[in-house]
């Protein structure tokens, strides 16, 4: 029996002390005042939990792994970690959380509720948190600080994700491969490498990715978006680490640099390849002809050969190729540019190939000259 009733919302309570402290929702009264901030707060309780921020107590620790907490609520959360119990269970697609306030943000991608609007672009988002991470993209502010390299960040789990990179831990692990990752998503990430899972679909084409980040990238494609510049040149990309890489065609940085032969590169996917024509590694293999290539850009080329796909076509005259470089090569004939140049008799080419063979006919007629004279002796 509840015989304490709220006037307001008709709430029952057991007893007065909680219907006075509730009460104070509705009248917006903050009785306790922290002596150190002025910060209020409707219970007594919250205020001594808030107090320990200033002085640094936390009076609840862990039994496992010796974490301390300001708060018991907070230690009985992170110790579900150590049990994997996840009591909170979404009534929708039967997935669980360690925390009740993780479940209810899910099910909001369920109910498309999204309660917390963007003051600046109207962006609605389905949790406080979110929001406030996202209005930082507005305000540029980056509370996060590295202790070791000083970078900043918008959002605490990007930089302890980030101070594994110092301290090269790697707490998550792949249970089909090993392969141990600093961040959690990423796991999660890779993981789809395995089961081939492609959740996000692009609603244009239909193209699925494994990741997020993929499929807004791709969406680019179809709305031409660009919205990275280059501050040098106004160069403007679909993807922020295609700018990065840009940049250093400007700046000369080559920060990849191989341990064998110490060959430097701008792109680390470059330096990636590069070592495996140390290792002789060929890990990307024809399903058709069992041919194996160092490049999955390289395989992709080959297995034109075989399916005849030519998706790269000329504007000009309908010309296809399976090849992006060999459109290019092409659309110069139209255009009447010509890049390469003989050092010999000043000849302009619009294709490295036809220069190639035109300089062999240099080195062709001094050969001939050589057998000429040996054959007059």
């Amino acid at each position: 029996m509840h015989p304490f009733l709220c006037e307001v919302c008709n709430k029952a309570f057991s007893n007065k002390s909680n219907l006075i402290t509730h009460q104070r929702i509705h009248t917006g009264e903050r009785p306790y005042i922290c002596e150190v901030c002025n910060k209020t707060f409707i219970q007594q309780g919250n205020l001594i939990t808030h107090q320990r921020l200033h002085s640094g107590e936390r009076p609840y620790s862990c039994e496992v792994c010796n974490k301390a907490f300001s708060q018991q609520g907070t230690l009985i959360r992170h110790q579900r970690l150590h049990s994997d119990e996840r009591p909170n269970v979404c009534d929708v697609c039967n997935k669980v959380y360690t925390y009740k306030s993780s479940l209810i943000n899910h099910k909001r991608i369920h109910s498309g509720e999204r309660l917390y609007s963007c003051e600046v672009c109207n962006k609605a988002l389905s949790n406080r948190s979110n929001l406030i991470r996202h209005q930082r993209l507005h305000s540029g502010e980056r509370p996060y600080v590295c202790d070791v390299c000083n970078k900043a960040y918008s959002d605490k789990s990007v930089l302890i994700g980030h101070k594994r990179t110092h301290s090269g831990e790697r707490p998550y692990n792949c249970e089909v491969c090993n392969e141990a990752f600093s961040q959690e998503g990423t796991l999660i990430r890779h993981q789809r490498l395995h089961s081939d899972e492609r959740p996000y679909v692009c609603d244009v084409c239909n193209k699925a990715y494994s990741d997020k980040s993929r499929l807004t990238n791709h969406k680019r494609i179809h709305s031409g978006e660009r919205p990275y510049s280059c501050e040098v040149c106004n160069k403007a990309f679909s993807q922020q680490g295609t700018l990065i890489r840009h940049r250093r065609l400007h700046s000369g940085e080559c920060p990849y640099v191989c341990g064998v032969c110490n060959k430097a590169f701008s792109v680390k996917s470059s330096l990636i390849n590069h070592k495996r024509i140390h290792s002789g590694e060929r890990p990307y293999i024809c399903e058709v002809c069992n041919k194996a290539f160092s490049q999955q850009g390289t395989l992709i080329r080959h297995q034109r050969l075989h399916s005849g796909e030519r998706p790269y076509v000329c504007d000009v005259c309908n010309k296809a190729y399976n090849d992006k470089s060999s459109l290019i090569n092409h659309k110069r004939i139209h255009s009447g540019e010509r890049l390469y140049s003989c050092e010999v008799c000043n000849k302009v080419f619009s294709q490295q190939s036809s220069l190639n063979i035109h300089q062999h006919m240099h080195s062709v007629e001094g050969a001939d000259n050589c057998l000429v004279f040996s054959g007059s002796q």
